[in-house]
């Protein structure tokens, strides 16, 4: 309550009127009756009627009445309302000289590399507003749009360089223009051109004159090099010749390039090794933003809450008390306005916007405020609905509802909604629509190109994918071969092992029966060894001695097929319990295989959506070079154009 004030205290001089109107009606309401003045008091309450509708009545609850109308409408208050924060509207363009004076090494390492960095210092500080990027050699190319996004330009350059451009030498009057249609583009009536660059030739000199003369744009301009000079050392370490041979020495031109700034109302600054330099520049911006602020601040004035309305509320039950017949109403319309002011405060206060604001006003309220979904629920303009919806992160509907619209800018924010949704092919498609019809849309060819690197890199993780997946299913498929090729030669090992126990017991059995017949016969050798004796005793035992000797013989190699037939068995066995353990561990290693594939792919998904490229200095160069192919078919080239 220490700031207690009434907004519009003049109202409070009401009091005055106030006082003259309640003594006026005191004084008629007195004399009201004529006969009052000839007839007795103690007989004018007999004889005259209505007396008590007459009788004066107390000035108290209209003096009340009148005191809370008088300071309801001077506005008290003592509480600020809170109030959004303005950001500084200035429009910023860097433009650098990418031409090969700038790899002239009389300042260490090289002028492009001092260049660079001032300029990601220079950005820093003017870190307010919107800031473009332009670079130019013997053409202008927009590196960058305006962007409140100062990381962006911080991104972009270091990867600019002579190299990359597409046409080479010095050309910095289409640099200017490209930088002055960029400022006007965005509605900047009156922006900065931060101009970093070694120097311009004589030949150049008319051209820029003219563009400060027609231009309303200030030229804030940082020149990067010495008086002396120095050779230029080309990438293979050689030095830079002209047509005779002569070694190419440029020197830093500094009253030609203050003449520029004077002129246009800018900052003219030598590149130093401290921030003196950058200090210098910056100075210049700041004090403008401190009087756009001020001047804000003098037209705004400050928002205090209103608290007079509130004093209605307690007059209005008063002054229904006069209308004699509803007095005995007043309690109840007390008790229905409190809880229509409590009960109904979202509909009232709808209702009340409405009377006051438009939808599209209410929704841009909402917008600044950063509640989207509420806001394109409000919108009733289907540009401002689908950007509400897109800040939302529903690029679902925001394609639906930038496809109500078919002009340029819908179409472009429809292509952003559907590279956002991951429909790179219709995303390219939305952008070839607004390159169509608007062929110089820089955003537009840089979204582009970028969705098109994104398509190209799934669809070679597509192929990668697929390739894998031939790999494996040829995998099992060898491998499944060779356990058919396992059992099928298990089942021909357990067949010859059957058939040799065959064979070993057939011989067993001849050898058997051979024996059982010589033991049937005794009496039959009995005669004959009778009958002969002599001779064919010795024979008969020669003969007997070799057939032991044979079935000796034969039973070795028996026993030494079977040791061999088990130990192959053995062998066997123990491959067919090694080859489940061995398929698990495949089985295994392949399952690890795909989730860590799975999972590099959705790391890479993830990194093409957080960053643009890998290799920002190709991308920028491919973007230069498609335009600057249809710069030439259109044949349009100004300015005057040097080799270096």
């Amino acid at each position: 309550m220490t700031e207690f004030h009434f907004i519009r205290p003049l109202w409070l001089i009401a009091f005055i009127g106030l006082v003259w109107v309640l003594w006026q009606v005191r004084r008629l309401r007195v004399s009201s009756s004529a006969w009052h003045r000839v007839i007795p008091s103690h007989l004018s309450s007999k004889l005259l009627s209505n007396t008590e509708n007459n009788r004066p009545v107390s000035i108290i609850p209209a003096a009340l009445i009148g005191s809370l109308l008088i300071i309801a409408m001077a506005g008290p208050t003592w509480q600020k309302l809170p109030q959004p924060v303005y950001d500084v509207e200035r429009g910023s363009v860097l433009v650098m000289d990418m031409s090969f004076s700038m790899l002239s090494t009389d300042i260490k390492p090289n002028r492009l590399t001092m260049a660079r960095y001032k300029a990601m210092d220079l950005v820093e500080k003017i870190d307010e507003g919107e800031i473009g990027l332009i670079a130019y050699a013997g053409d202008a190319f927009t590196i960058s749009p305006l962007t409140a996004d100062i990381n962006n330009i911080r991104l972009l350059l270091p990867s600019l360089s002579p190299q990359i451009m597409p046409e080479l030498g010095s050309n910095p009057y289409p640099a200017l223009i490209l930088a002055e249609q960029m400022l006007q583009n965005a509605g900047h009536i009156k922006g900065d051109i931060y101009w970093v660059t070694d120097g311009v030739t004589q030949d150049e000199i008319d051209d820029i004159n003219d563009f400060v003369d027609n231009s309303d744009h200030r030229i804030n301009i940082l020149a990067v090099g010495t008086a002396e000079g120095a050779p230029i050392t080309l990438a293979n370490g050689e030095l830079m010749k002209d047509r005779r041979g002569n070694i190419v020495i440029p020197k830093l031109t500094s009253r030609r390039l203050e003449a520029f700034s004077d002129n246009s109302g800018g900052v003219f600054t030598v590149i130093s090794a401290d921030d003196s330099d950058l200090a210098r520049l910056s100075s210049l911006s700041a004090l403008d933003a401190q009087k756009v602020l001020q001047s804000k601040q003098q037209n705004m004035g400050d928002q205090w809450q209103e608290f007079g309305p509130y004093l209605l509320l307690i007059a209005l039950p008063l002054a229904l008390a006069y209308f004699r017949k509803g007095i005995l109403l007043t309690p109840v319309l007390m008790v229905s306005l409190l809880s229509s002011t409590f009960y109904s405060a979202p509909s009232s206060a709808s209702l009340w916007d409405d009377l006051w604001q438009t939808k599209n006003q209410q929704g841009q309220q909402q917008f600044d405020n950063q509640d989207y979904q509420k806001a394109a629920q409000t919108f009733d303009d289907n540009q401002w609905r689908g950007s509400s919806y897109y800040r939302a992160g529903d690029y679902e509907k925001a394609v639906e509802t930038f496809a109500k619209s078919d002009t340029v800018q819908a179409n472009y924010n429809r292509a952003n909604a559907l590279a956002k949704l991951g429909e790179l092919e219709q995303a390219i498609a939305a952008y070839e629509q607004v390159i169509s019809a608007d062929a110089e849309h820089q955003d537009a060819l840089t979204n582009k190109a970028i969705v098109e690197q994104m398509l190209q890199q799934q669809q070679q993780e597509q192929q990668n994918q697929e390739q894998q997946d031939n790999q494996d299913q040829s995998q099992d498929q060898n491998q499944d071969q060779s356990q058919e090729q396992n059992q099928e030669q298990q089942q021909q090992d357990q067949n010859q092992q059957q058939q040799g126990s065959s064979d070993s017991s057939d011989s067993n059995q001849d050898q058997s029966q051979q024996d059982s017949s010589e033991q049937s016969d005794p009496e039959q050798s009995e005669q004959q060894q009778s009958e002969q004796q002599g001779d064919e005793d010795n024979n008969q035992d020669q003969s007997s001695d070799s057939d032991n000797g044979e079935q000796n013989k034969q039973q070795a190699e028996q026993d030494q097929s079977e040791q061999e037939q088990q130990a192959a068995a053995q062998q066997q066995n123990s491959e067919q319990q090694q080859q489940p353990e061995q398929q698990q561990q495949q089985q295994a290693a392949l399952t690890d295989g795909e989730q860590q594939s799975q999972t590099e792919q959705q790391q890479k998904h993830e990194q093409l959506l957080r960053r643009v490229t890998d290799d920002p200095q190709l991308l920028l160069r491919n973007k230069m070079r498609l335009e600057y192919q249809k710069r030439r078919q259109n044949r349009s080239s100004i300015g005057v154009k040097e080799k270096w």
